[in-house]
This record gives C-alpha cells, structure tokens and sequence, in this order.
C-alpha cells in the first residue's frame, strides 16, 4: 500500500503542478474543478495512509478552492494563490521524499494552513491580503543554524579558515559520500542507462542536471552524449537513452536510490562494473556550496523553516541559506534504511497499446495463412505440424501481452477495508464489508479511472445509506450494516457491484434539493424513481445541509460520474427505502482477444462470445409458440425462452425467417437467458477487439468488432444489450 501511496500521490503532485503553471495569470471554472478534486483525493490518500500533517494541508487548499468554486469571487490575485498551492505542493513533495527514505512525515504545515486561511479569510471580507509569511514554505528539512542531520560522522569536519566568505554564515553540512571519500579503501565503478519520460522535453537539461547532481557523490564522470548541452543532445537522448560511467565508494543500493529520484525519469539500467582499491587521502575541507548551483538544481528546493530569532532577520537572506543547506542534504544519501523498493518499470500506457496492437495484428495474420483457401484440399501434414506450434507460441505471446495490461482489483478493494474501519470510528457506526471477486482482472487504463469512483461510493453508503446502530435495531435490522464490495465479469463488460442494507434514498429529498439547486427540466411528477436517483451524481449535488470530512460538498459522486466517462463506463443506483441500495459500475469491452464463436446472418458475420454462449441446437416446430403480447418463445429441457431474432434486431435484409430454418444460440446474461436466432454457425475463432467510434456506443447490441482472415469486418455482439428490450 505504502509503493501505490507514494506512486499514486506523486502522479497527483505532478500534475497538479502543471496545471498551475500553465493557468498562473487566471483559472478557468474548469481548473479550479480540477485542483479542488485534486486536493480533495490528496487528502482522502494521506488521512487514510495517516500522514494528518500531510492531509491538514490539502484540506485547507481544498477549503480555498472550494469557496473559489461556489461563489467565483472577482479580482482574485491569482500570481498570489499559485504560490499559496505551489507552497502546498512543495510540502507534500518534502514529505513524500521522507516516507520514500524510511523516514517519518514530521514537517509542520501550520504556517502554510494559517497563510491559506488568513488569505482565504481577506478574499470573503474583502479587505486588502495579508504579508506572505517570511517562513511560509514547510519546514522539510532542519533549520539553517543546525548541521543536516544526514552528516553525522564520528570524524569532525574541519573549521573554515577564518578569511573564508562563510564565517558568518553556518557552515553548509558535509555529505556522507565525501567524509567516506577520506578514509579511502574500496571504490565501485558502475554505468548507467538513464531513459526519460516521453514529451518530458528539454532532455539535454535534464541530463545535466542529472552529472551536476553526481558531483558529491561520484568521481570520474562521463556520460553520451559528451556534449549535453548543445540542443542536438536532445534527440540523441530521446533515441539512445543518457549513458553514464562513473566511480563512487557508495553502494549499489545508494546509488540506485539516488538516481531513482531523477526528475520525470521512465526507466533506469543501472550495472556494477567492479571494485577500485584507492588509497586513503588527507582530509579536504568542504567548500561551500555557490548559491548557483543551488538555483540550477531541477530538484525541488524545500527551505527551513525559520526559528523564532530568524524570523526577525531578513527573509530573503534566511532562504538563501536554507536553499544550500537544502542541496547539501538533498545530495546525501540518508542515514536512515531505505523503503523497501519493488522491481518496477514504468511503461507507458499508450505503448502497451501499440504492443496489444502488433498482437492483434499477429493473430489475424496467422488466420490469413492457415485458412487461406487455395490450402484447402492439400495433403500438408508437415505444414499443419508447424502451424499448431506457431500457434501455441502466438497463444502464448498472446497472454503475455495481456497479463501485462491487467491488473487484479484486488488492492484497490481491500484499501476499502480500512476506508470503512476509520469511517465507523469517526462517525458510530458498524459495519462489515464484504469483499466478492477481488481476483477479476481489468485494464490498467480502466483500474485508474475506478479507484476514486469505488472509494467515494463506499463512503456515500456509510455516510448516507447505513443508519446509526440503535436505529438499526429499532426497524429489526441487525446492528452491524453489511456493504458488499463485488466484481464480476458479464459477457464483454466488467462489472462492479457496491451495495448495502441501509435506509435507501430518500427520493422526496433528493428531488426537493434538486429544486432547490435548479437542476429540475420538468414537473415533479413527470419524474421516476431513477431519474430522481440519478440526481446525486451531477456536479456540486448534496443532501447534507452540513460540510463535513466525509460528505456535503457534492463532489464524492461527481468525481463517480466523471472517471466512468473519461473510460466509457456508465453508473445504475437502485435503491429500496428501507431496503437498501445498490450501485452498479458498467465498464465496457476495451482492447482485448477474445474467444468468440463466429456466425452467419445473410450475407454478414458477428461475432458472439464464448463466454455467453451455453448451447446451440436446432429448433423443433412443437416446441415454438407465442404469448399473448405477441412474443416469440420456444420450450426446451422444461424451461420457456424469448427467442431473438438477429436479423431484426440489427435490421438485416435477405436473412432467414422460418425459425425451424436457421439455429438457435443459448446466451446467457448473469441469471437471465435468451435464445438468439442467426442463419448458421462458422466455426470457433479468436477474435481481435477493436474499439468503436464514440456514436456507436450508445447502439444496443454491439460491443465491439474484429477483422476477419479475409480481411472483412465483424460485429462483436454486445451479449447483455439483447436482454435490454
């Protein structure tokens, strides 16, 4: 949990700073939606990780923009607030460098908070803002006066001499690699193959920063290109990757962690090339560190937090020296145990579908030649020998490739268990939550568009759905609510099932507050029951009259709405006063292989998944009939089924009409079954999923298409949009 925190608030960090720099002069509503849900999941992340320092922050940067937000103040000094959230950002990348080295987040963010209250404070009453706080920025690392903590060594560092331009400043803390450097005995020589992240632009700067941050650390530094700063570098990099050797007596592990931290860094090789015996050299008195290099450094400079004398002093001064002392202790490697790390490599999404892709295209190649019809009618046993073992090569490339894009839903389903303990004891409540399907597998583009959507539902059903226990008991229900947390597959759709016995939604509420919020188009009675439901997942929409931690601010199911959109997905609620409530996720067909059976129906081919399928037969005329409403059925094996006729259904010319002509396919949907009518069956095949244009996904029926050996175009049925009618 502790690697997803850090990855997943790091992502978050990093794009919230781009969008303040890039909207610095003004926010757009837009934005400020943006950095008010970014902040609200920062703070949810860290309350639930237990990093309050961390999420007291994010809450008063989430209490600005939400002010921002609902009432639009004018003449807003918007250079002012990009610095109050740069500030803030700078705190939480402070401390999340500490939890990446073992350490613990104790940085104090009360001078940040009182800055943002006191600048939020002036922007409702109107009067003029305050003084940025000499010491606003976090105190991240140890106030100038004292030596970085990093620097602790047994053996003393030397005095500077006494016409040196440091005397009256505090002497900048000596990094563990060079106090080790004086001992002398085993040096470790090492090369490096850096890649950075693609549109990450400016490569070659990136690089130099990456050789001016080895200087403490390393000896003997060379790096191709030779030449980074001239801009034909840049591409070079891009291409090739940045190549470095160098010497150092740190040890591997230091140095990987070092280098781990490389600003939008996407893939690290790094390899020990072998030991250097040296011989010890006299001690070398630490130069202090020029304050140019201390702006040339890409890392982000936390400053100190001044004490109580220094806050008299001037404030530029006190940052100038908490910036170097901020290098120094940047540049060594922490005295305390690093976070365990995990072999991890970050690849691009995008490139995961090109590599799916390539697969794809594979696989219909292999169709092209195996079934292509000038073999039929040939004796080629060697021929089909080799065949069925490229076959199993491609079937086995086949699942490697998507076992890299899926990811079990596991650990963001059990993350909800500690959501639903901390939930109970802040608010009174019992509840077990009970996990179905953790091991149903989904894309990796999908699983990072559902993790919030999963989280805010949860705590909407504690919040407003499971009432308090004693109020349970008095309506007989047990005292301890059950919310259970199921995931399943359904044909070409994974779907994700919240529910819980609570009191249900009160719909008279939701459609009064609706009314109030201006979001009704008709007369109330022109309503139903889910249309009214469906209220609550609209922008800003909230029942609770009050703003608490957990709800009230109308952006929990918003954020459900938003994230299902961006993947295609769509959200049911169906709620029973009294009963209970029911919240279904619908995430659709994305790029996959699937197992299909392919079928005629005139002159075109579908595709039917084999996971729908139960049987296919041929019809009998005794045991066809129609109901009253005028409904095709037939009876088999003592059960009554709706029959489907294909050719209707997608308004197909020339297919057969005489049921008893053509053939029957079983399809099943959960617990419902239908028996769909096509003209006749071709065979088993992989089929290759393609996406469809945005105007097709609201077409019932069809969840997807694939092309065929010949190069024609099938329809990949959409199994559950048959049951819909």
């Amino acid at each position: 949990m502790l690697d997803m925190f850090i990855f997943e608030m790091t992502q978050l960090v990093d794009q919230l700073e781009t969008t303040i720099v890039q909207s610095e002069s003004e926010y757009n509503p837009d934005q400020i939606n943006e950095i008010f849900r970014v902040m609200h999941t920062i703070k949810g992340s860290c309350a639930m990780m237990l990093y309050d320092n961390i999420a007291a922050v994010g809450h008063a940067i989430e209490d600005l923009f939400y002010y921002l937000r609902e009432e639009s103040p004018k003449n807003l000094d918007f250079k002012r607030l990009s610095d109050h959230v740069l500030e803030s950002l700078d705190f939480v990348k402070a401390e999340l460098g500490k939890i990446s080295n073992g350490q613990n987040s104790d940085g104090d963010g009360s001078a940040l908070i009182k800055d943002i209250e006191a600048f939020l404070k002036a922007i409702k009453t109107g009067t003029s803002l305050p003084p940025a706080s000499a010491a606003s920025p976090a105190p991240a690392s140890p106030p100038p006066a004292a030596p970085a903590p990093v620097a602790q060594k047994t053996q003393p560092v030397p005095a500077p001499q006494a016409t040196s331009a440091v005397t009256t400043a505090p002497a900048p803390a000596v990094s563990e690699a060079k106090s080790e450097q004086e001992e002398g005995d085993m040096m470790y020589r090492y090369k490096a193959m850096i890649y950075f992240q693609d549109g990450c632009e400016m490569e070659n700067i990136r690089a130099y920063t990456l050789v001016h941050n080895l200087q403490d650390l390393a000896q003997d530094v060379t790096h191709v290109p030779a030449d980074v700063i001239d801009e034909s570098a840049i591409e070079l990099i891009r291409q090739n990757g940045f190549e470095l050797e160098f010497v150092s007596e740190l040890d591997y592990q230091r140095i990987n962690n070092h280098l781990s931290q490389t600003v939008y860094l996407r893939e690290l090789n790094l390899v020990e090339l072998g030991t250097i015996i040296t011989e010890a050299k006299p001690p070398v008195e630490q130069p202090p560190i020029p304050m140019e290099a201390a702006m040339a450094a890409e890392a982000p400079l936390v400053e100190s937090a001044a004490s109580d004398d220094l806050t008299a002093v001037a404030s530029e001064e006190a940052k100038k020296k908490a910036a170097a002392a901020a290098i120094a202790a940047a540049t060594a490697p922490s005295s305390a145990a690093p976070a365990a790390t995990t072999n991890l490599i970050n690849v691009s999404v995008s490139k995961l579908d090109t590599l799916q892709n390539l697969m794809g295209e594979l696989v219909i190649s292999e169709a092209m030649v195996t079934q292509n019809a000038e073999l039929q009618g040939l004796q080629l046993d060697n021929f089909h020998k080799e065949t069925r073992h490229l076959r199993k090569i491609i079937g086995n490339l086949r699942q490697t490739i998507m076992s890299m894009r899926l990811v079990p839903l596991s650990n963001t389903f059990f993350k909800q268990n500690r959501i639903v303990r901390d939930m109970c004891r802040q608010l009174g409540k019992e509840v077990h939550l009970e996990i179905i399907g953790e091991e149903t597998e989904v894309d990796k583009k999908i699983i990072e568009h559902i993790a919030d959507p999963i989280m805010h539902i949860i705590r909407n059903s504690i919040d407003h759905g499971v009432e308090m226990p004693d109020e349970r008991e008095k309506v007989g229900k047990p005292r301890k609510a059950r919310v259970i947390l199921e995931a399943k597959n359904a044909g070409g759709d994974v779907l994700i099932i919240i529910e819980d016995d609570g009191k249900g939604i009160d719909t008279e509420k939701v459609l009064r507050k609706a009314k109030e919020n201006g979001l009704t188009t008709k007369p109330d009675n022109e309503y139903t029951e889910k249309e009214i439901q469906q209220f609550i997942f609209l922008p800003g929409f909230s029942t609770n009259d009050q703003v608490t931690n957990f709800s009230g601010r109308g952006v929990g199911m918003d954020v459900v709405f938003k994230n299902l959109e961006i993947c295609g997905g769509t959200a049911l609620v169906d709620s029973v006063p009294g009963v209970g409530t029911t919240f279904t996720l619908k995430i659709p067909l994305t790029l996959a292989i699937i197992d299909g059976m392919s079928v005629r129906v005139a002159g075109a081919q579908y595709t039917i998944p084999i996971a729908n399928i139960i049987k296919s037969f041929k019809p009998q005329k005794e045991n066809l009939f129609t109901d009253p409403n005028g409904n095709e059925m037939i009876t088999d094996r003592d059960e009554v089924f709706n029959i489907v006729r294909l050719h209707e259904f997608f308004h197909i010319e020339g297919a057969i009409t005489n049921i008893e002509d053509g053939t029957l396919m079983q399809l099943e949907n959960g617990e419902q079954k239908i028996c769909l009518l096509v003209d006749e069956l071709l065979g088993q095949q992989q089929a290759v999923v393609k996406p469809l244009p945005k105007y097709f996904k609201r077409v019932r029926g069809i969840g997807g298409c694939t092309l065929l050996g010949n190069g024609d175009v099938s329809i990949i049925a959409d199994v559950p949009g048959f049951f819909d009618n």
